[in-house]
């Protein structure tokens, strides 16, 4: 059951500016700001195991806020840490699902958590990213889907293709195979009612225990001012979803990406890899610092007050 404290892992002080939210509920600080710029996008093993130490075993109930969607990967540490069956629901612009190096990275995190046997199942929703189209599909830990262990539901995508891979049936999919290919048609959310489309996913869970972990960036920028491009879901859509899951699931944990920090980025790799990567003309370059701190807020605020409502 989730407290009512939170916690703050802070790399890159988006959170603790935060007056509102630090004034409205009890927060620890653990403060991880000489990782900023080494463990942004990616991190170390070495780096893992440091920020793995200096979690509170006591403090795996507390809300989470880990900064920037450029932390997601430590969400993978976070669900490591539960020892009992559970079912992790992603909310995210991007699949996070990559299958190649690096480890321990917030493109990523999601196959490396999926390595935790406690995971009954997983549950991707919002995206809309080009991540699941292209070569980025391809890198997809497509593996994940059989047995439905893994399930992914878009907001909006069209079609996509997948050659020299297997993809197995789906509950979230339809899949039209080929010789050389397969064509997936996804389930999007778009035009769906998401509390029938909520309410059904949780009808099949295996286990009633979940884990959510929430990247802002599958939001529309009027609820959130992010690092990352802007989603499609509105706050309300959101909102609802937690709704049904706080009423008939048991959330045992719970982390927050998706605030906005300047990137520090340590090495000339990274910091290149951090300007393909990321995309630009972004709303929140055209916003004051106040304003990114308010609607990011806000929206965090939100999201208590449901979820511990």
């Amino acid at each position: 059951m989730l407290t009512k404290s939170i916690r703050v892992l802070n790399f890159d002080n988006s959170i603790i500016r935060q007056r509102k939210l630090l004034s409205r509920y009890p927060a620890t600080i653990t403060d991880l700001t000489h990782l900023a710029s080494s463990a942004r996008l990616y991190m170390s093993g070495a780096q893992r195991r440091e920020i793995t130490g200096a979690l509170l075993p006591h403090e795996k109930s507390y809300p989470t806020f880990l900064g920037s969607g450029d932390f997601h990967h430590v969400s993978e540490i976070l669900s490591s840490q539960i020892n009992e069956p559970f079912c992790l629901m992603v909310f995210d612009f991007h699949p996070d699902w990559d299958i190649l190096p690096p480890r321990f990275g917030c493109g990523s995190w999601v196959s490396q958590a999926l390595r935790n046997k406690n995971i009954a199942k997983c549950i991707l929703m919002g995206m809309g990213s080009e991540d699941l189209s292209g070569f980025a599909l391809q890198t997809g830990n497509l593996g994940s889907l059989a047995a439905n262990r893994l399930e992914i539901y878009p907001f909006r995508h069209k079609p996509s293709r997948v050659y020299f891979r297997s993809v197995a049936e789906n509950n979230s999919i339809l899949v039209k195979k080929g010789f050389f290919s397969s064509k997936i048609i996804w389930h999007e959310l778009e035009n769906k009612d998401v509390s029938e489309l909520t309410l059904g996913l949780i009808k099949r869970l295996p286990v009633r225990k979940v884990y959510i972990s929430i990247d802002k960036d599958c939001l529309k920028s009027d609820f959130a001012l992010t690092n990352w491009e802007e989603g499609f879901l509105s706050l309300d859509q959101l909102l609802t979803m937690l709704r049904l899951i706080r009423d008939n699931l048991d959330i045992i944990g719970l982390d927050v990406t998706g605030d906005y920090s300047t990137a520090a980025i340590s090495s000339r790799l990274k910091a290149m890899l951090s300007r393909l990567d990321h995309p630009r003309g972004l709303k929140v370059h055209d916003c004051s610092a106040d304003s990114i701190i308010e609607i990011n807020e806000q929206t965090n605020l939100a999201i208590l007050r449901e979820i511990l409502s």
